[in-house]
């Protein structure tokens, strides 16, 4: 079984309920179990700011998949929740993003993991945090000193 991190994200038509949708459709697929899950995070756009803010969380997931059959999978929950994308860094229904994979390295055309700004984003390294403190990267990164950058983070847990 491979643990795998997820990032999820959006600012939306109901965003609490978009991320909540996609943990619901992941728990009931036979081949993914739903380990852990952050508290949800409200913050600001990484993009333009004319937009809602987001609602942020990561989950750890047990699955037997592989990477690519795993992307397929969070890509087809992203369509089948009306997935919405109107700019780069924009506004979005559902972002559902493989952050980690067991250990691996991954570079290729349709995915690169470990995620490739993960370790600046304070709404995935925060949720990260709460759900795998001792966590190391495959870049030899620990979250916890990550988390160091963000201490004074604004982010606001909403559940």
């Amino acid at each position: 079984m491979h643990q795998v991190y997820i990032a999820l994200g959006s600012n939306l038509q109901s965003p609490v309920a978009q991320l909540e949708k996609a943990l619901s459709t992941l728990a009931e697929l036979p081949q993914v179990t739903v380990k852990k899950t952050s508290p949800f995070y409200q913050s600001s756009p990484l993009g333009p700011q004319d937009q809602p803010d987001f609602i942020n969380a990561v989950a750890l997931l047990e699955t037997p998949l592989s990477a690519v059959e795993l992307l397929d999978i969070l890509q087809s929950i992203e369509n089948q929740q009306g997935r919405i994308r109107l700019r780069h860094w924009g506004e979005r229904t559902l972002d559902l993003d493989i952050l980690l994979f067991d250990n691996d390295i991954i570079k290729t055309p349709r995915l690169t993991v470990p995620h490739y700004a993960m370790c600046e984003r304070e709404f995935v390294i925060i949720p990260l945090f709460d759900i795998a403190p001792a966590l190391v990267l495959p870049t030899g990164e620990s979250v916890g000193e990550l988390r160091k950058k963000f201490i004074n983070h604004t982010m606001k847990a909403i559940q």
